[in-house]
């Protein structure tokens, strides 16, 4: 691979996941320059002062005429907006990728604005991502040994597939490929359900009179656990109910294996509740053993 596969790339949304790609993608020289794109021209000025990007564009049709890749980095709900922005300018040769966390609802809008047959959008999700978000919470590393799955469909052509592919190896990813259906229904599991459970503890909490002493005595657990809780209101609520039949499949299984506790609880069952603990524990620590550097 060259210094520089392609000239220009834009990303429009220059938060957290966008702002953290252009870094990457500056300093692993994958490109010349990476041009930013939205609506708040103030943030992305200020991407340009912290050297996130080099340039912006606040007419997002303009922008991604000017890029060999445009990559959408905004929540699900205005993906479908943003793609007829893009859509209106001149396009025909441009790559078009995006950063979402349900794939289905994100390869449909594709459809409804470019057209089925379109052969140079590939839906993309980097997992990767803090609890903060914004251009200032931008870093380069932040897909060093991270996957990225990417959801093509039978239109998708091989040479913007493997683009795409080779910009997120260039940020320090590791590229996987799967049907959408797949990724949104294991995504709903291990991303978008316990999202929902953090955010529900929390606010279960803060409903009750002694709240203040609840928190003021919570323990590392407690913290680990919430931390998620912290992210962004309006980008989860997209995640949801963009993925809702599948997180909400996962909600009930879910329910079932809590009413198994409650059930054992409530007979008094430490046997029970025991033998539940050690198969979680079983598969949480296989799970570490897997994804712990050696």
């Amino acid at each position: 691979m060259s210094a520089q596969p392609v000239d220009s790339v834009c990303i429009i949304g220059t938060g957290l996941i966008g702002g953290s790609l252009a870094l990457a993608l500056k300093q692993a020289g994958f490109c010349r320059e990476v041009i930013g794109a939205g609506r708040t021209e103030t943030t992305l000025i200020q991407a340009v002062e912290l050297g996130v990007i080099d340039r912006y564009d606040t007419q997002i049709s303009r922008a991604a005429e000017q890029a060999d890749i445009v990559v959408v980095c905004v929540p699900l709900g205005a993906m479908h907006a943003v793609f007829e922005q893009i859509n209106a300018g001149e396009i025909e040769h441009t790559v078009i990728t995006d950063a979402g966390s349900a794939k289905q609802s994100v390869i449909r809008d594709a459809g409804d604005v470019f057209g089925e047959g379109f052969p140079n959008f590939v839906a993309g999700h980097p997992i990767a991502g803090t609890e903060r978000s914004g251009v200032t919470a931008a870093f380069a590393e932040l897909y060093q040994q991270r996957r990225v799955i990417l959801t093509p469909t039978e239109d998708t052509s091989t040479d913007a597939l493997e683009l795409v592919r080779s910009m997120w190896q260039s940020a320090g990813a590791e590229v996987d490929t799967m049907s959408a259906e797949h990724h949104d229904l294991i995504l709903a599991g291990t991303s978008h359900l316990p999202h929902l459970l953090a955010f529900g503890l929390v606010d279960c909490l803060n409903n009750l009179e002694d709240v203040d002493e609840i928190f003021r005595f919570a323990a590392g657990g407690f913290r680990d656990f919430t931390r998620i809780a912290s992210s962004d209101p309006v980008m989860w609520r997209d995640i949801c109910l963009s993925n809702r039949d599948d997180v909400m499949a996962m909600m009930k299984r879910y329910r079932v294996e809590m009413e198994k506790m409650y059930r054992a609880l409530e007979a008094n069952d430490g046997e029970k509740l025991k033998e539940i603990f050690e198969r979680a524990k079983k598969a949480r620590d296989a799970f570490a053993d897997r994804i712990t550097p050696k």
